[in-house]
């Protein structure tokens, strides 16, 4: 494995892992040291891909596989994740999340929970469990949710998903006060378009738009999310808890008028 070590001796859970941003932090963690537990609920052989680069590079991976609309799956996940770990879980980063389209005047209750049990009520349950182990351990412990650009910058048909991103943000800033005297930091990193395969030939007009927009040129990358996780869960952010991490090569520094 490549890397600085900034994660050496950790014990990682990413949620939804099967996905190109899970991936992406997976892959980077676990180049920085860090045992790696790729979460998945239906994407195994994506996840389990990953874990077997990983452990090819000579890093220690698994998978484990859950519904995180379900509270008891949700520490279900995070009890395998620390045994796995040998009674250690060090870091948490909540990526699992959906961001299905839908105008807000027909959106139904469901088409809302669906969003909101996966984007936001996973994070409020994963992370009551991981907290739990992180306090037995006595060590602290560094917890990262996902959240988007959408918390503040809401786009058309997507109402469910950026509430739930911003409820996110402000889970981290909660979290933060009520978990700090335990040594554990709680924070967020804000992504804003994240290139994936196909998207350019799916979407080429929003591609153009986002790289004129951006002050950096380009789409992200899923290792920029990674890495931005890398350093919330490391020493060298040992005095950051409460912060949402914008990572979006500049798009919300452009001016709105």
């Amino acid at each position: 494995m490549s890397g600085l070590g900034l994660l050496e001796g950790q014990v990682a859970l990413i949620t939804g892992a099967g996905g190109g941003i899970g991936r992406g932090i997976a892959t980077r963690f676990a180049e920085e040291g860090a045992a790696v537990v790729l979460h998945c609920r239906t994407a195994v052989e994506a996840a389990g891909a990953v874990a077997s680069r990983i452990r090819e590079s000579g890093g220690r991976a698994v998978v484990v596989r859950g519904d995180l609309t379900d509270e008891d799956a949700c520490r279900r996940v995070v009890g395998e994740a620390a045994e796995w770990g040998g009674g250690r879980l060090t870091a948490l980063v909540n990526n699992a999340g959906v961001q299905p389209t839908r105008e807000l005047p027909g959106m139904t209750a469901a088409d809302w929970r669906a969003v909101v049990d996966t984007n936001l009520s996973s994070v409020f349950a994963c992370t009551q469990a991981a907290v739990e182990v992180m306090r037995e351990q006595g060590e602290g412990g560094a917890v990262t949710h996902i959240a988007s650009i959408e918390a503040s910058r809401p786009a058309p048909l997507h109402a469910h998903y950026s509430a739930s991103k911003a409820a996110v943000v402000m889970h981290a800033r909660s979290a933060a006060l009520e978990y700090g005297p335990y040594g554990i930091r709680v924070n967020t990193v804000s992504p804003g378009l994240i290139d994936r395969e196909g998207l350019a030939e799916a979407w080429p007009e929003g591609v153009r738009r986002w790289e004129r927009a951006a002050p950096a040129g380009r789409l992200g990358r899923p290792e920029d999310v990674g890495d931005a996780c890398v350093f919330l869960a490391s020493g060298l952010a040992s005095w950051v808890t409460g912060h949402d991490l914008v990572v979006d090569g500049g798009v919300s520094a452009r001016p709105t008028w």
